[in-house]
């Protein structure tokens, strides 16, 4: 946990305590294969806010589900702890998403902690492709991802920051936003990303951050076993490169691990299609088959 986010976290609240029933979100899931089955949903627990419906099997990819977590409680509020779990077993192939984009709530006091662990075993490949967070003003917001990938595994994870300013209120008029990425491969760091944005200490819009931009971008692919990364680092370099309403960038990672794509630009439609490019062509590469149709409504 973050320094901040443990000072924070002593601010009481008026209304249900932090973490309290109805703010302590749990989602389980477990997928598993067998041979050239289908990928089945073996397990799942879900506690408020969150709400499963079963899976999709509408992907192109062979024996690849789609999960859709749902939360109908419109948004996330002070004092949320949401807690993710999602499991890929030996050869399963999965896509886990969100019904729509994450609103986070004004606050006054406290924080929201959204958190995330995939665990994808040998030959599995499990995607986490959520809609983009928008962070309202004053609100307090830290993401975690957790990653345990298999040497022959890959894992697919997406985010997309749209800061307030849909409404009257100035971009970046929260108080606090961290989004963390960490990544293992067998006992081994290969990937420690970290997104910190403090509006009142030092302006997002500065050269060294966002610059002129206003949505974040990024979508890391955690593939320990790919053939010529460099390659597919340029791939994607090429898939992205002549969007001019974006500015994109893509970086390998330790061991060759994977590749992180960091896209900036002005409205939240031109990043997330940049980031749909990039994760189509990383279908492409790795399973053949480009990005599913969205079917989630």
């Amino acid at each position: 946990m973050p320094p901040a986010f443990e000072r924070y976290a002593d601010d009481p609240l008026a209304q249900a305590p932090a973490g309290g029933p109805g703010k302590n979100g749990v989602l389980e899931a477990t997928f598993a294969r067998e041979g050239d089955a289908p990928t089945r949903l073996v397990r799942d627990r879900v506690k408020v806010p969150y709400h499963l419906t079963g899976t999709l099997e509408t992907d192109p990819a062979p024996g690849l589900t789609t999960l859709v977590a749902q939360e109908p409680t419109g948004g996330v509020a002070q004092g949320d702890r949401h807690r993710m779990t999602v499991d890929a077993k030996e050869g399963a192939r999965a896509h886990v998403t969100t019904q729509s984009a994450t609103k986070v709530h004004s606050m006054q006091a406290n924080y929201a902690h959204l958190d995330a662990s995939l665990r994808a075993a040998a030959g599995s490949y499990l995607e986490y492709v959520p809609g983009p967070t928008i962070v309202n003003e004053d609100a307090r917001c830290l993401q975690t991802v957790s990653v345990d990938v298999a040497d022959d595994a890959v894992v697919v994870v997406a985010d997309v920051l749209v800061p307030d300013g849909l409404s009257d209120h100035d971009p970046f008029g929260f108080d606090h936003y961290q989004a963390r990425v960490e990544a293992e491969c067998d006992g081994r760091l290969v990937c420690a990303d970290a997104v910190d944005l403090r509006p009142a200490e030092r302006d997002p819009r500065d050269p060294a951050t966002v610059g002129e931009y206003g949505v974040v971008g990024s979508l890391y692919v955690f593939a320990p076993a790919i053939d010529g990364v460099e390659e597919f680092a340029d791939r994607i370099t090429d898939r992205i490169a002549n969007r001019d309403e974006v500015h994109a960038g893509v970086s390998t990672l330790s061991c060759d691990a994977g590749v992180i794509v960091r896209i900036l630009g002005h409205r939240e439609a031109d990043v997330t299609a940049a980031v749909r490019g990039a994760w189509d062509e990383t279908r492409r590469y790795i399973l053949g088959v480009g990005a599913p149709a969205d079917r989630r409504y």
